[in-house]
């Protein structure tokens, strides 16, 4: 996003009152001792002016745009005088060449959206251009790169002019990696065609931190939230998790079944004693009744045989506990959601 600072179209006067013919003004990064800032002709910040712009014979300076946020100045006379020096300057809109009657909130976006915002948008592919305006005003928030349109590597994301207030505002985090590393300041890493991540929020949902200038409270601690709370831009939470045995539920299962009747009865040829099996292993030595006398034979001596025994069961009992009593932690639902795209205010 663009604007523009009071200085621009004005009139220039030095201490006699005489028109500022030859002045030079010199734009510099807020809060640098003179490192430049550039200027521009358009409000699309694609046609860079001088630095410092020269006022004309009768000490007009010329019309400029800036990217928003904060600007330093310094105003001289042709002989190196200065005249007006000031830093922090807010640059004001309307930025995308908006705007109407009434001013306020109405005239100036900056008082609604500041660099670094964060807002969520009903929309895909990168920020719609406003209407009459050159640049988007905004980038998605996708772990990308922004950068100046000259920047080696070239910006992923955007590599324009607009992206020097952003570019600013993000640098001091440093869990966004600069190209090359970071510099001295974020104004030398600007100056010398850099690039740096956007904040990657590509399938997250939002999340406050657990203390926001106040006493940390325990909503999302680091055992189940997997990073620490206050940390700014900390990821932390996973879609899904396979559960070890010692947090499945703890349950004592039963069972219990009806009577059962077996009724086995084969040939049996070849007995010499004849009869019934009384008790015995049919595999081994069985024990028979004949009569009035028993006798025992092995069961390779009966050949086939003939088996009569029937008697009911009846199951029933436990089964052992599978897991002792154990917290069920770690366990996630990932809620119903809809999604959207999220984008930062350049």
């Amino acid at each position: 996003m663009a604007g523009t600072i009071p200085l621009s179209m004005t009139q220039q006067f030095d201490i006699y009152g005489q028109p500022l013919a030859g002045g030079q003004l010199y734009l510099i990064l807020a809060g640098t001792v003179s490192t430049p800032q550039n200027g521009f002709q358009d409000l699309g910040l694609t046609m860079p002016l001088p630095n410092p712009i020269t006022l004309d014979a009768a000490g007009r300076i010329p019309q400029f745009f800036l990217a928003d946020g904060l600007i330093k100045v310094r105003l001289q006379d042709k002989n190196g005088v200065v005249q007006l020096a000031s830093d922090g300057i807010q640059v004001i809109g309307p930025s995308s060449g908006g705007g109407g009657g009434g001013g306020g909130l109405a005239g100036d976006p900056t008082q609604l959206w500041q660099t670094g915002d964060l807002k969520a948008r009903y929309s895909t592919g990168a920020h719609p251009v406003p209407p009459g305006g050159t640049s988007p005003g905004w980038v998605r928030a996708n772990g990308l790169t922004i950068g100046s349109a000259s920047a080696s590597p070239s910006a992923t994301e955007r590599g324009n002019a607009d992206c020097q207030a952003l570019f600013q505002f993000l640098w001091p985090f440093t869990d966004l990696v600069v190209s090359s590393g970071r510099g001295a300041n974020a104004a030398a890493d600007w100056g010398a065609g850099k690039t740096i991540a956007l904040p990657d929020y590509r399938g997250y949902a939002l999340g406050a931190l657990t203390d926001m200038g106040n006493t940390p409270v325990s909503r999302l601690s680091a055992a189940y939230f997997g990073s620490d709370g206050t940390v700014l831009g900390a990821v932390g939470g996973v879609e899904g998790r396979i559960l070890a045995q010692a947090q499945l539920p703890n349950i004592v299962p039963t069972f219990a079944g009806s009577a059962v009747e077996l009724t086995v009865s084969t040939g049996w040829g070849g007995n010499p004693f004849g009869g019934q099996i009384v008790t015995g292993n049919i595999s081994g030595t069985q024990l028979v009744s004949s009569g009035g006398g028993t006798g025992a034979a092995t069961g390779s001596s009966f050949g086939s045989h003939n088996i009569d025994s029937k008697g009911p069961y009846t199951p029933a009992g436990t089964i052992s506990s599978i897991n002792g009593s154990v917290s069920q932690t770690g366990l996630i639902t990932l809620g119903p959601r809809k999604l959207c795209t999220f984008y930062l205010k350049l």
